[in-house]
Order: C-alpha cells, then sequence, then structure tokens
C-alpha cells in the first residue's frame, strides 16, 4: 500500500525517484527568513525616513495655524517710501547698465589675456595638454584680483 502511494506521488508531480525536488526545507526556510528580515528593514526605512518626518512636518503646521489663531496679527511699519521721478529711475538704471558692462569688458578682457597665454603641448606619451604662460605673479594677482572683487562688494553688484 505504501508501495502504491509512493508510485502515486512520483506520477502526479510527474518526477521520478532519481531526480532532485530541489533545496531542503531548511534551506528556503533560512532563504525566507533572510527575505523576511530585508522586508522589515524597508519598512523601518521608509517609516523612519518617510513617514516620521511628514508626520512631524504635518503637526507642526497644523500646530502652527492653531497658534497663528490665538495671537493678534502684528504690524510692521515700512515706513513711507520715497518716491524718485523718472529720471531719476533712469539715471539709476544707465549708471547700474554702465557699471555691469564695464565689468563684463574687463572680464572679456582678462579671458582673453588667458586665452592668448595658453598654448597647446603634444604629449610624449599619450594626449596633449594646455600650457599656460603666465608668471606665478601675474596669476596670482588676476586670483587676487577676482576674489577681492566678490567679497568686497557683497551687497554692490558683483565687481
Amino acid at each position: 500500500m505504501n508501495l502504491l502511494d509512493m508510485i502515486d506521488f512520483f506520477e502526479a508531480n510527474e518526477v521520478s525517484p532519481n531526480d532532485r525536488l530541489g533545496e531542503t526545507i531548511t534551506s528556503l526556510r533560512f532563504q525566507m527568513k533572510k527575505r523576511f528580515n530585508a522586508i522589515v528593514a524597508i519598512i523601518k526605512d521608509i517609516e523612519k525616513h518617510q513617514t516620521k518626518p511628514t508626520i512631524a512636518m504635518l503637526q507642526a503646521l497644523l500646530e502652527g495655524n492653531i497658534e497663528e489663531e490665538n495671537k493678534e496679527e502684528e504690524t510692521y511699519d515700512f515706513g513711507t517710501p520715497t518716491l524718485i521721478t523718472e529720471n531719476e529711475e533712469l539715471n539709476y538704471y544707465r549708471e547700474s547698465y554702465a557699471k555691469y558692462k564695464d565689468y563684463y569688458h574687463s572680464i572679456n578682457q582678462e579671458l582673453e589675456t588667458i586665452i592668448d597665454r595658453t598654448k597647446y603641448v603634444k604629449g610624449n606619451f599619450g594626449g596633449g595638454y594646455l600650457k599656460l604662460e603666465m608668471t606665478k605673479e601675474e596669476f596670482e594677482n588676476l586670483k587676487e584680483k577676482r576674489n577681492n572683487v566678490h567679497h568686497n562688494n557683497s551687497t554692490e553688484i558683483r565687481q
């Protein structure tokens, strides 16, 4: 009877007794455990980096609205604006345009100087390279000029 049951099992599953049925149950259990641990780690990461910050932002927004409703609206005095004439405004923009134009020309001249002093040198063992024929003092002066311009005039136009 047992032998008949075994033969029925092999015929129903279309396997022969000589075939290997695949991995053992313990190895399958180990793989499933690893996958479950990976899924748990993914869910914890999503909760840590997406869900909790989103909830915190929503709560802060909602609490902020409740607090704002309880406060009286503060008034700010911006002062009275000074009115300027159309000619003064045009003069202001003309001067700004002239400053930017001068700045552009100075940068353009410096760039042309650098390009004129740059030479292509063919390498012996591979690709060539560009060589800047400028003294160290000239290069440092150029670099210092660029650095001073941005740091000293941060509120004015960038010159």
